[in-house]
């Protein structure tokens, strides 16, 4: 069965039960299916058939939600545009995608030159239709944009069929398993691919999905709706987890039967404390780039103290079954042997055909591999990877945050282990930076009080790591800077270290 065939049977199945929490209203999936039915009418009665690429105004409200599914049982797709970020980018995107209309539940008309705005909010009720029309699934769900070097967003677009393949996986695992009486944090921005699994795997099982409140603390919101409503099923980036560490005391949650992380290093340490607040729970480390449909693999976080990793991070695990990864050196040859570093590779039916537009990007990114006598296709990820004897892989780093000084390949993930050897139950984060006199040097940013010396630090990481390696600035701040998604914003760190 096609995945939009059974989000219309779960929707229908479920009408009496919850599906949303947002901004502290309940919606019913009753009142979740007539949203989409609305909408569904005025895109019926605006958008020609022939226009597949629709432009979606990221709200926290009902609409918004409806209108992904609206769009989707019309056979179109989606292109998420935040508010919050700049009016050039947003125009950007839609001139790039040609998006001639936007849905909007805004009480602010947004209008963007050449698109047509549809106002979501208040439309007049009608009845219930959920039956999807025809589609191919070759057809795209999604467009997301991610920030490209140029300064020019580049897009990702996923097909029906590339979610299909995401979906069938992460319903054949028996690790991650819902029910209709399960309750679901949703706290990624619509522009955020990790929001898929969150708002899309609820709905599959008639769960209850709770949104953040717009404009709150996003890691005092997740403890908020934690303690009140006690959320079963916790999706988050690990940065949040480094910032919820301090309220740890405080949390016994035991209802919490999974508790999935995706979008960063996850640290072995702050897993060992954040285990005892959810002592019932399992503990996913999920991996994948957005060009991979949200995630690609994982690994089960193992309580008994035999969980794998490299410099203190959680290993990445191995593959979903519908994928392959392999590793390549510098020069594109494919790693045969285990425990070397290499860039890794996805091939499968969950990998994009391609960025938007952008042949140039394409060519950099995809290439062509024989495995096991057949031609695949791989993404390039850019992380760096090593795999171990069992094919279980680890996390090291982006390729682009390993730096070289004075000649010097270096591991910024090293120094942070280096340093958390010493310095216990703190988020640390290298990186490089320029200085005044625009060299590049090493620098380290540590939260919370400080209670050793720099100069203590510094002599500690003399004895443990090569000269080249030791950090020439170290800087507490109370909190790392986040992004609109989450994580850790590398730019902020590196403007605090040049300060």
């Amino acid at each position: 069965m096609r995945l939009i065939d059974k989000l219309q049977h779960a929707i229908a199945n479920n009408l009496d039960l919850n599906a949303f929490h947002i901004e502290g209203k309940d919606y019913s999936y009753t009142d979740f299916a007539l949203h989409i039915s609305k909408i569904r009418n005025a895109i019926q009665a605006t958008i020609p058939q022939s226009e597949k690429l629709i432009g979606l105004v990221t709200n926290n409200d009902i609409e918004t939600y409806a209108s992904i599914l609206a769009l989707w049982f019309e056979g179109k797709a989606y292109i998420p545009i935040n508010p919050a970020i700049p009016y050039s980018r947003n125009e950007q995107i839609l001139k790039q995608t040609k998006s001639l209309y936007l849905l909007n539940s805004s009480d602010e008309i947004i209008t963007f030159k050449g698109s047509t705005t549809i106002a979501t909010r208040n439309l007049l009720a009608t009845a219930i239709n959920l039956v999807p029309k025809d589609y191919t699934e070759s057809e795209y769900a999604y467009i997301l944009f991610t920030s490209g070097s140029t300064g020019t967003p580049k897009g990702v677009p996923i097909s029906f069929s590339n979610l299909n393949g995401f979906m069938a996986e992460l319903d054949r695992d028996p690790s991650y398993n819902l029910e209709a009486t399960d309750r679901c944090l949703q706290m990624f921005e619509l522009t955020f691919d990790f929001s898929v699994a969150t708002y899309l795997t609820p709905l599959l099982y008639g769960a209850s999905i709770y949104t953040l409140p717009k404009g709150s603390i996003k890691y005092f919101s997740v403890y908020k709706l934690l303690v009140t409503h006690k959320l079963t099923v916790l999706a988050m980036v690990p940065s949040v987890l480094d910032l919820l560490r301090p309220y740890f005391n405080e949390i016994v949650a035991t209802q919490v039967k999974h508790s999935i992380f995706c979008g960063g290093k996850l640290h072995e340490d702050v897993i060992k404390e954040w285990q005892k607040c959810i002592p019932n729970a399992t503990i996913l480390n999920y991996y994948g780039p957005t060009e991979c449909t949200v995630f690609s693999g994982y690994y089960a976080y193992d309580s008994d103290g035999k969980t794998k990793g490299k410099n203190g991070v959680i290993s990445i695990g191995k593959p979903f079954a519908n994928l392959d990864y392999l590793l390549i050196d510098e020069n594109n040859t494919i790693i045969e042997e285990n425990e070397k570093e290499g860039e890794l590779c996805i091939a499968g039916n969950q990998v994009t055909d391609g960025y938007w537009q952008d042949n140039q990007k394409n060519e950099k990114s995809f290439f062509i591999s024989k495995i096991d006598g057949e031609n695949k296709r791989f993404y390039k990820s850019g992380d760096l990877c090593l795999r171990d004897s069992e094919g279980d892989y680890m996390y090291l780093d982006r390729i682009d945050f390993q730096i070289k000084i004075g000649g010097y390949r270096v591991e910024l993930g090293e120094i942070e282990y280096a340093i958390s050897k010493f310095i216990a139950n703190k988020s640390i984060i290298a990186s490089d930076f320029l200085t005044k006199n625009n060299t590049t040097e090493i620098g380290v940013v540590i939260t919370g009080k400080q209670e050793n010396t720099t100069v203590e630090i510094i002599n500690y990481l003399k004895k443990s790591l090569p000269s080249y390696m030791v950090p020439s600035t170290i800087i507490f701040v109370a909190e790392l800077p986040l992004n609109l998604n989450g994580k850790i914003d590398r730019k902020q760190i590196q403007k605090i270290l040049a300060t």
